[in-house]
């Protein structure tokens, strides 16, 4: 069950406890018809699936960070990749101490709360692959 408040194009969503994030937003932009916008986000997370992008192997050094966590700030965007809406999303966690590490997000629960701002944004901007990068890059072309 996701709770959200729509207000023109930016819509307020609040993402339940123990609730996948990435797969929550996505199937939100899904169900909307949302194919470009501009995410940004606060929570308390855990189970926390992070990464860093190795160029010179084009692959991802991922972190797994159990423990809840505050989510001091989700900046993300959503593209369409492969005809569906891709939500590539970065992150900034802080531990109980302060302690802060950031990257790459692929995944994480809410662990107590999950607030979201999404900003629907009107164009069709995609994603393709980037053999050079190893990646789906921003693309303009049509």
């Amino acid at each position: 069950f996701l709770q959200y408040k729509q207000v023109d194009n930016t819509y307020i969503i609040y993402v339940e406890q123990d609730e996948d994030i990435m797969a929550t937003l996505t199937q939100f932009c899904k169900d909307q018809k949302i194919i470009n916008g501009q995410l940004s986000g606060i929570g308390a997370i855990k189970t926390i699936d992070l990464g860093v992008y190795d160029l010179e192997k084009k692959e991802y050094v991922r972190f797994i960070y159990e423990d809840l966590w505050e989510l001091t700030s989700f900046q993300g965007n959503i593209l369409l990749k492969d005809g569906d809406p891709f939500i590539h999303a970065h992150i900034t966690i802080s531990d109980h101490t302060l302690n802060v590490k950031g990257g790459h997000l692929f995944e994480a629960k809410v662990g107590a709360v999950g607030e979201f701002i999404l900003r629907k944004i009107n164009g069709n901007v995609k994603r393709e692959y980037d053999p050079n990068i190893g990646l789906y890059c921003m693309s303009f072309n049509k």
